[in-house]
């Protein structure tokens, strides 16, 4: 999804029900420039390189490296084994036990799948660079205009492009299998955990209850790994595979007059942009920040509020973050979780892993929207004003 498309919802509306506010504040000075000078004529002394009698070659241009990719490898941890009880509560034990192992055996598989597409993302690659490498240097030193042996390199090397582009693809079509699992480890959850309110059972049930909630957990964390690695990646190769379009566009250019240009103005302009001058300089982030770094006297951009399951804040998300990139297109924004700092220790340290979580996931879904994930500043803090689990995004 692009974050050029225009949203008729007012900037700055409110979720009533799923608990997200979003807040404008000034972000866009007025912009002044001086007049052009004089006219006046300077006299621009002779290059060094003018001068010599034999051209001199530059160094040959090198393509863009690729992104890399995420190198875990997604193992779900063991599952213990245990007597059946007999009691109703220990057959439910039983049951969820044989479900979570379908469900990790197809974690197995998703994860052979992405090691698989990652090393022929690699392998394509490395090919597309090598001819790209070898139409560059020819040009580099000069050929023939339409010259066919360039014609027919660089035809392989969109050939090789179309397959980063089918490996995207396969990317995609795995994090939609891996969201689909995600939901289940979710509701093996809470079953186990609603389990332990059933009448009839023993003190041997629960401590297996105890047992497949932990490895359940642990399980719903690698697949939350798993999806946003997957999303990273997905959002990386995206960006260079739309980059390198362009580049190859414009070789097709340099091959048909037998003359090196460059990269594609269009990346160009997006890699040589000067920043804005108002822009307040980048805060340090930190794994967890105090109340007062992290929230400061700032006025979020936006600010959902999980008070309760499936909080539907995607749909104003966008529009407050597109409002924010029509008006300041090379903005960066800080994502922080926010943990109520209430209870027990331990119940605080539940309540900033939840909220990091949260947080995990409204940055998936930015990058989803098509925001790269280097443009967001991931932090979390506690704050005694808060209620419930909060992220708030603001623009720096």
């Amino acid at each position: 999804m692009s974050f050029r498309t225009s949203y008729a919802t007012a900037f700055g509306a409110a979720f009533l029900l799923a608990g997200c506010s979003f807040a404008s504040e000034s972000l866009w000075p007025s912009l002044t420039g001086d007049e052009a000078g004089s006219g006046e004529q300077v006299q621009i002394a002779q290059a060094p390189s003018e001068a010599q009698s034999e051209p001199t070659l530059g160094p040959v241009a090198a393509p863009a490296r690729p992104p890399a990719l995420g190198t875990t490898n997604f193992t779900p941890p063991a599952i213990t084994d245990a007597q059946p009880t007999g009691t109703f509560v220990g057959r439910k034990v039983t049951q969820m036990r044989q479900e979570l192992r379908s469900l990790q055996a197809k974690i197995v598989d998703r994860n052979r799948r992405l090691q698989e597409i990652r090393n022929a993302t690699t392998s394509n690659s490395q090919r597309y660079h090598g001819t790209m490498a070898a139409i560059t240097t020819r040009l580099q030193l000069g050929t023939t205009p339409g010259n066919p042996v360039l014609v027919r390199q660089w035809n392989e090397a969109q050939i090789e492009l179309d397959r980063l582009m089918s490996d995207i693809a396969a990317m995609n079509s795995l994090a939609n299998e891996v969201t689909a699992d995600s939901s289940m480890s979710s509701y093996l959850l809470e079953s186990s955990r609603a389990a332990y309110g059933l009448s009839g059972a023993i003190d041997e049930d629960h401590r297996q209850l105890a047992i497949l909630e932990d490895e359940t957990n642990r399980t719903v964390v690698l697949i939350d790994r798993l999806l946003n690695e997957l999303s990273e990646d997905v959002s990386r190769q995206t960006a260079y595979v739309a980059n390198e379009r362009a580049n190859l566009t414009t070789l097709s250019l340099a091959v048909k007059n037998g003359e090196l240009y460059g990269a594609s103005l269009i990346n160009r302009a997006y890699a040589s942009a000067a920043p804005i001058g108002s822009t307040p300089p980048p805060v340090a982030a930190a794994p967890i920040a105090s109340s007062s770094s992290a929230l400061g006297n700032r006025t979020p951009l936006a600010v959902i509020r999980f008070s309760r399951p499936d909080v539907p804040y995607q749909s104003m998300l966008y529009t407050a973050m597109s409002k924010a990139l029509e008006r300041r297109p090379q903005a960066q924004f800080d994502l922080v979780a926010v943990a109520p700092n209430q209870g027990t220790p331990a119940q605080v340290a539940l309540a900033q892993n939840k909220s990091r979580r949260h947080a995990e996931h409204v940055l998936r879904t930015l990058t989803e929207m098509g925001l790269p994930p280097s443009r967001v500043n991931l932090r979390s803090t506690t704050s005694t004003a808060a209620n419930t689990n909060e992220v708030h995004i603001y623009v720096r």
